[in-house]
């Protein structure tokens, strides 16, 4: 045999068998009618990817199942490959530009995707080169990338096909759009986050009332605070005598103390007004005046009888003061919205129907604050009479549901926000800032006016984009839809009625939830990187499908026979990412470039799909979809949705929360196999895993275990003149316990439990095979061994490695190379996969009963403190006399037994316990301290007895035992039955002490 080294060195290991499996193309594939397929396509992942934790999770589970499918026989098939991810890409590339001084839309389309495909070519595979540090056996010579030309034709060939069915058309209209990646987004893109935020409480003056009078002049003198101003209903003098004409009244200043600009106080005269009527002020809520005296501190103002105090507001640099008046009436509304900034975007308000309060408002008109524009109020039942204020501020061009109240009364739509979030000339205001910034401005702007009535915090669902993570805004624009509802139908069925299997289940509810309620699928993207859509226009506005420019070319001459291929014009947008990648099972065998094709009749449908639920719709459906109407099949047969992993705490594992280890850190720290164990020691289908690097620490012991096992193994010399046969029965218990064990451990395959599998494996090789089968067969320290027993044991231990090899491919090809002489090119990879049998049950048990009585003698020893190294005498107590023959010897080696002995009665000096109907006794009074042991048996004696005490008080307790529940009673008399068996062990013992 082959030496070993003292120490299991995963990395020189790991490198060097990828190395030979790549050499000999051991992954590589070919149709073989010989052979049964197995297939399986890779979730490609984005070039802009490197290897995180659920990337390891979810190809380690990948690999299992391949490896373990080519050494059933199966011609087996793991498709690489990677996605182009338009959004990621197009980012990381912009950056990138931006970073060299280069604008993407100064170098124009061409140039960027010369650059796009550079950072491709060099970045791309750099996930698919790390898969390879896991073990992972894709056949690596299909490697694909969505966007090659092959790609490519498929895709225009269904978008044609799909436009020419009449599924796909075009639409102006509301949709999710993201302003960092300055494009379209589907439903399916947006995650919904519950975010803190704030509900602004505004007043919105009723036309014609006197507030919105005075606030109509206050906020014209506002917007001309930075310059000089003339006001229609304002005449001003000298600042010792101002008088104020408006809406017949006369305001008039006289001897008013101020504080001038340099701190000087100057008598000014006091306010008087000219009117006749007090009356005049009824009906206004607050009356507001404006900025006489800009940069000036007022200290008092009286009006009439009255004082009112002055509210100070700033803007910019300069002081603003308001002279604020509260009497009877009301003729504004107050409206509460998290989003102020899209106020002056605003064409309605709207009330309920039914709601009293504001009924005899419906019909009138409301100024919208700031920019003082009449908006008619409206009435629909969309509105909650008990959200907010029960008042609406609609805004069609900036939420979806204002969208429809808009259409439903024909409202103007006034957009504010430029692609990028920003607010635009429309807005009047803040024009080039943010809308997150511009929130904070209006709703400050709006306090300073004093028409923000107070503000509350609130919990609400916000939109976020899945690829860039910035909040989604509803937006109007033009873009590609795809029709779903009857595209969808074959894709529910078949998963509700099992022809495809989830694993686990339960998402199949989730999926029928989704498919159920689909809406149509936005699919075109505002960026450069993807699959440009196969549109072509015309000069006059007409457009036309064509899966290349000469198919479109002949489209359009068919509308205008003069048209040149040079007036057309392709569109400007590329499709969504997952429009390709939904047709990924098919395209990797080119089935819709070159149909028919060998491979694609061999290999489609594939066997598993190994995804992630968060991509259940994104991804799942649409493959479906997709296999339905173009291959007339299923795509693949089973979906196993893997878990999340998380951190002990449960929290998802991210760059931003610093909890995610680096994945090739892990790998170097506890080898490929010790992660890959680690990964699936916790990771049941559909359930999240908790990540905890001891995990990995339990992987890499394994391999240790196995490694110091096989160098026990290894270092055993034989002696061709011993007799083996009293090891045979530790070899055919061992073979029926492989099987038993197999049974379980392919059930579990077959269900996808795959943590289930490991850990049967792990104690069949860990507790079985090293802790029994190994120390039943070993031969003393340095004394020799049979060669039926080594052989028997090789073949055993050769066994189990192939049975490991998919869950710890490195090791186990490690080891049994050493195993035998393998020929070049030979590796456990293409071995024959174990194959089980039947088990002798009568055989288990009773070696198992053994091993009970192993363990219990080997207990004693350590409670009374005997050495391991003392030889005792065993006797039994036992009407099966036969059961124990042909396990004498195991029995004397195991428990260091200098003889077993059959007896009726109990030897003097001796403990005893008691193994099913046999009691087994060891008589110790000569290797231990008799009077400290009578000691303790009798103070564990009179503890055993103030027990049953105890519990038998409660037992004769008549209305503790008519109220209690019969298990609790049940427990109660266990115990009391258990003390009892106790005290007599006790008693005995102490008798033969």
């Amino acid at each position: 045999m082959k030496e070993l080294d003292k120490t299991y060195n995963p990395a020189t290991v790991e490198d060097k068998w990828y190395s030979y499996w790549l050499e000999n193309k051991l992954f590589a594939s070919k149709p073989n009618p010989e052979k049964e397929p197995y297939t399986i396509v890779i979730p490609p992942p984005n070039v802009t990817g490197i290897l995180h934790m659920g990337h390891m999770l979810n190809n380690t589970i990948q690999d299992v199942l391949i490896r373990r499918a080519r050494m059933q026989g199966k011609e087996a098939c793991w498709v690489p490959g990677t996605d182009h991810a338009s959004i990621a890409t197009e980012a990381k590339v912009v950056n990138m530009l931006k970073e060299q001084g280069i604008d993407k839309e100064e170098i124009g389309r061409e140039k960027f995707l010369e650059h796009a495909w550079d950072w491709k070519e060099k970045y791309g595979g750099i996930i698919l080169e790390q898969l390879k540090k896991l073990g992972a056996s894709c056949d690596w010579d299909r490697t694909r990338f969505t966007m090659e030309p092959e790609m490519n034709k498929a895709v225009n060939k269904i978008f044609v096909d799909l436009y020419d069915k009449g599924y796909i058309y075009r639409d102006y209209r509301m949709g999710n759009w993201d302003p960092e990646g300055k494009t379209a987004l589907s439903d399916d893109e947006v995650i919904h986050k519950d975010v803190t935020a704030h509900l602004y409480y505004v007043k919105y003056a009723i036309e014609g009332s006197e507030f919105e009078r005075a606030l109509s002049d206050y906020i014209f003198k506002f917007q001309k605070s930075e310059g000089e101003f003339t006001n229609r209903n304002f005449n001003e003098t000298l600042n010792k005598d101002i008088r104020v004409s408006f809406d017949g009244q006369e305001f008039h200043l006289l001897d008013l103390e101020i504080e001038n600009e340099i701190g000087e106080r100057i008598n000014i005269g006091e306010l008087s007004v000219g009117t006749s009527s007090s009356s005049c002020w009824e009906g206004c809520a607050t009356f507001k005046f404006i900025d006489l005296l800009i940069q000036n501190k007022i200290e008092k103002l009286f009006f009439g009888d009255k004082e009112f105090k002055t509210k100070k507001t700033s803007r910019d640099d300069k002081s603003i003061f308001l002279i604020e008046a509260t009497v009877s009436g009301k003729e504004y509304l107050t409206i509460a919205t998290t989003r102020p900034e899209t106020i002056m975007a605003d064409t309605a308000i709207c009330v309920n129907p039914d709601d009293e309060r504001f009924k005899h408002l419906v019909g009138k008109k409301a100024i919208v604050p700031l920019v003082n524009r009449p908006i008619p109020i409206i009435a629909d039942d969309y509105v909650d009479v008990e959200f907010g204020t029960g008042c609406l501020k609609v805004t069609p061009a900036h939420d979806v549901n204002d969208y429809e109240i808009g259409k439903r009364h024909n409202l103007p739509v006034i957009d504010l926000l430029t692609a990028d979030g920003k607010l635009n000339e429309k807005a009047q205001f803040f024009v080039g800032e943010d809308r997150a910034k511009a929130r904070k401005m209006t709703a400050k702007k709006l306090d300073e006016l004093g028409l923000l009535v107070k503000t509350e915090q609130l919990n609400h669902s916000v939109g976020f984009s899945e690829r860039t993570n910035a909040v989604v805004e509803p937006r109007l624009s033009m873009q590609w839809y795809v029709k779903m509802e009857e595209l969808t139908k074959p894709a529910l069925d078949n998963v509700m009625n099992d022809t495809i299997k989830f694993f686990p289940e339960k998402f199949k509810n989730t999926y029928k939830h989704w498919m159920e309620n689909v809406r149509d699928w936005c699919i075109s993207r505002q960026l450069w990187w993807g699959h440009r859509i196969p549109i072509w226009y015309l000069p006059n506005g007409e457009f036309v499908s064509g899966e290349t420019v000469d198919q479109a070319l002949e489209r359009a001459q068919k509308i205008d026979a003069s048209i040149t291929i040079d007036q057309l014009q392709q569109d400007e947008d590329v499709l969504d990412t997952w429009f390709s990648s939904g047709l990924w099972p098919i395209s990797v065998f080119d089935g819709l470039s070159n149909p028919g094709n060998p491979d694609i009749e061999y290999y489609y449908p594939t066997n598993v799909l190994v995804t992630a639920p968060e991509i259940l719709f994104f991804w799942v459906a649409r493959m479906v979809m997709y296999g339905y109407e173009y291959m007339g099949e299923k795509p693949f047969s089973d979906v196993y949705l893997t878990g999340i992993v998380r951190d002990k705490q449960r929290r998802k594992m991210s760059k931003q929360l610093g909890n995610s280890p680096d994945a090739l850190e892990l790998i170097k720290k506890h080898g490929a196999d010790g992660i890959r164990t680690g990964m699936l020691f916790s990771s049941p289908a559909g359930n999240d895993l908790l990540f905890d690097e001891k995990l990995c620490e339990q992987g890499s012991g394994f391999s240790n275990k196995i490694w110091n096992a096989y160098r026990l193994v290894n270092g055993w010399e034989i002696d061709e003149s011993l007799d083996g046969s009293a090891n045979q029965i530790a070899i055919d218990w061992f073979d029926s316990r492989f099987n038993q064990a197999f049974a379980e451990i392919e059930d579990n395959y077959e269900k996808y439990r795959l943590s289930d599998s490991l850990m049967s494996i792990y104690k069949l090789i860990w507790n079985d095979f090293c802790s029994w089968y190994l120390e039943m067969v070993k031969p003393v320290y340095g004394q020799p061994i049979d060669r039926a027993t080594l052989d028997a044991t090789i073949v055993i231990f050769e066994k189990l490695m192939r049975l490991l090899h998919p869950l710890m491919p490195f090791i186990t090809e490690e080891l049994w190379q050493m195993m035998g002489e393998r020929a070049d090119g030979e590796s456990i990879c293409v071995a024959e996969y174990p194959k089980g049998g039947g088990f002798d049950k009568a055989l288990l048990e009773n070696t198992e009963t053994m091993f009970d009585i192993i363990s219990q003698i080997r207990n004693t020893r350590q409670a009374k403190q005997i050495s391991p190294k003392t030889a005792l005498e065993l006797s039994i107590k036992t009407d099966n006399q036969a059961l124990f023959a042909p396990y004498k010897a195991m029995i004397q080696k195991l428990a260091n037994i200098s003889a077993i002995i059959y007896t009726q009665g109990k030897p003097e000096g001796s403990v005893s316990f008691v193994q099913q109907s046999h009691e087994c006794f060891l008589p110790i009074a000569g290797e231990i301290d008799t009077e400290k042991e009578k000691a303790e048996m009798e103070k564990e004696l009179k503890r055993m007895k103030g027990f049953l005490i105890g519990v038998s008080k409660k037992l004769s307790n008549e209305k503790f035992v008519a109220n209690a529940p019969e298990q609790v009673l049940e427990k109660e008399r266990q115990k009391q039955a258990d003390a009892e068996s106790k005290i007599k062990v006790l008693e005995e013992s102490l008798a033969g002490l």
